[in-house]
């Protein structure tokens, strides 16, 4: 995909990029160039591709403020007073723009092919609106460029954003349509699958929002919305679940390639490192500085299964467990997104050992998912070029398993293709592979604070939590959800502690962290890290719960939900120029 690269660095010169509404692009004498021939549509549609995530930060940051995760400090979408109509961002429309100019021009062309551009276009354009509908809610819905003089239109109100996403579905399906490209064997490029596996991650939010967000009465529309997720992941073809060499390493192995495995890969973005195009993702998870050092908490931790399929809750001393004992027998998928037992890493490639890390992590489960275990030069420089995954089937199987719940149209034949495959990757054996519960977790009942109850769906929710947790799919799962408390109440816990004194963490007969309070004691292990645990309620310390024993507690600061939050407020420059905007619900 090095071309691919190129050709999108060279386009950035014929882009159409500005800030406001009234700013168009002007044609000029390279329109017969780009849309007489099907070579400089392609050229031109190249440019879309910016919408797709940015690789530095990369999706994997996306779950860091969700309730899954704790980590240092608290983002400006949830400290008190942070966010707010000055503060607010994202209200931008040139990627808008250099789509709809397209769209006019291609839809006039005389090429064979222009239907498959106008595809492409369509589904960003898709893209381009669900993100800003996710954000704001109502937008204006402009298909087309506006002239400079056109003010009924820049002065306009915005449009119901259940309109908008009845727009954002038809993009979608024309996208389906016609886009000929059917596989890719990059994994880079926009095919007829990506469009589809991107219409069940979209519908999907949709339903549920509908379903969730009873203010707006669509509760009635959102079956429809579900059955279009089952619709769409039953036209995917050509994928299945990645197996890996071994199954102690099939999951990992997916987030820590340089070339996307095509077997379950849908869509990613290449990283490149003779382009210099690269990543961030090891010191953004180790690095004690450059990141937020994110960390797992151990409630969302005790969600993973044991290997014979029960709950790890299910034991009465589950609460007590040392790391090193809870670690064991559980959903291979957690040591392979955390560190634990045998995790090695290289240092020039030569191997050490690697437990979890206290001058690293908050909780002790410290993650590796998206991490290369070679430490240089990847944890003190910017310099991943592993593939950037932002769509796989794992997802897809994942949508239509919760799609199927909400309808009560879910099988025991569907449960077994669906979660039944993901847990059967994942080493857990059982009836849970083929049959589907009958009885609700109560430790899931009561993680989501009582407002789900069905086994089915219930079951769905934790496996979508272990399996896409850093996929950058989280806040939005608790907003369309409709239980934004989790951002705020979720306890930010680690491992169990018995009492002040020295640990050893992967059970190598060496100790690897020292818990103690007032003086720093003199350690077995010169390389150990010290966590003092002394009484404290300032931020940025770790306690522990019961005081000298207990789960690890850490205090990133204060976190603040408030239900507008599930809309950020309209920009304040933007309502100035524009007052028929409005403002969202109580900003």
């Amino acid at each position: 995909m090095k071309t691919l690269y190129k050709l999108s660095i060279a386009f950035a010169l014929l882009s159409f990029a500005a800030c406001d509404l009234d700013e168009i692009p002007v044609d000029t004498g390279t329109n017969q160039a780009i849309f007489g021939s099907a070579s400089g549509m392609e050229l031109y549609a190249l440019s879309f591709y910016d919408l797709l995530p940015s690789t530095d930060v990369g999706v994997f940051q996306d779950d860091n403020m969700s309730d899954l995760v704790a980590r240092n400090g608290v983002d400006d979408f949830l400290a008190p007073g942070a966010l707010s109509p000055i503060t607010s961002s994202g209200w931008n429309w040139s990627g808008l723009r250099n789509i709809n100019y397209f769209i006019e021009n291609a839809e006039e062309s005389t090429v064979p092919e222009k239907n498959h551009y106008l595809g492409l276009a369509r589904f960003f354009r898709a893209l381009f609106y669900f993100d800003k509908v996710k954000r704001f809610g109502d937008v204006p819905w402009i298909d087309r460029t506006i002239d400079v003089a056109d003010s009924t239109t820049l002065k306009a109100p915005r449009d119901n954003r259940f309109e908008v996403m009845d727009h954002v579905l038809a993009d979608l399906d024309f996208a389906i349509e016609n886009i000929t490209l059917t596989s890719d064997p990059s994994c880079t490029r926009i095919t007829q699958n990506v469009a589809r596996a991107y219409k069940t991650r979209i519908c999907l939010y949709e339903a549920s929002f509908r379903k969730y967000h009873t203010r707006y009465e669509m509760q009635s529309t959102a079956d429809a919305w579900y059955q279009e997720v089952v619709e769409a992941a039953n036209g995917i073809t050509g994928f299945t679940l990645h197996q890996g060499t071994t199954g102690d390493r099939s999951y990992r192995e997916l987030f820590i390639t340089k070339s996307p495995y095509v077997d379950e890969t849908i869509l990613a973005v290449a990283l490149d490192a003779s382009l210099q195009v690269f990543s961030s993702a090891n010191r953004r998870f180790i690095s004690p500085t450059y990141g937020s050092r994110p960390s797992l908490t151990r409630q969302f931790v005790n969600t993973y299964l044991k290997l014979d399929g029960t709950p790890f809750t299910a034991d009465p001393d589950y609460r007590t467990t040392p790391f090193v004992d809870e670690v064991k027998d559980r959903d291979l998928r957690l040591k392979q997104t955390v560190r634990l037992g045998d995790y090695h890493r290289t240092e020039n490639g030569v191997p050490v050992i690697a437990p979890p890390n206290f001058n690293q992590t908050f909780t002790g489960y410290q993650p590796i998912k998206w991490c290369y275990d070679e430490r240089f030069p990847y944890d003190d420089e910017s310099r991943n070029d592993n593939a950037h995954i932002i769509m796989r089937w794992g997802e897809v199987l994942l949508n239509k398993a919760e799609a199927l719940a909400e309808l009560g149209a879910m099988t025991d034949a569907e449960w077994a293709a669906t979660i039944g495959a993901l847990r059967a990757r994942a080493g857990i054996t059982g009836t849970t592979l083929n049959t589907m519960p009958t009885v609700a977790d109560p430790y899931l009942v009561e993680y989501y604070l009582g407002k789900f109850t069905n086994p089915v769906l219930l079951e769905v929710m934790r496996e979508r939590a272990v399996e896409l947790v850093f996929e950058g799919l989280r806040p939005d799962d608790l907003k369309r959800w409709h239980i934004g408390e989790l951002f705020e109440e979720a306890p930010m816990n680690g491992m169990y502690v018995p009492a002040l004194g020295e640990y050893d963490l992967n059970d190598d007969g060496v100790m690897d962290v020292s818990f103690y309070q007032g003086t720093r004691p003199t350690p077995s292990n010169p390389a150990i890290a010290f966590v003092d645990v002394s009484p404290s309620s300032a931020t940025g310390r770790i306690q522990l719960s019961n005081g000298t024993s207990g789960e690890v507690q850490w205090n990133p600061g204060a976190r603040e939900w408030l239900d507008k939050k599930y809309l950020y407020p309209i920009p304040e420059a933007d309502r100035e120029r524009n007052p028929a905007l409005g403002q969202n619900p109580d900003w």
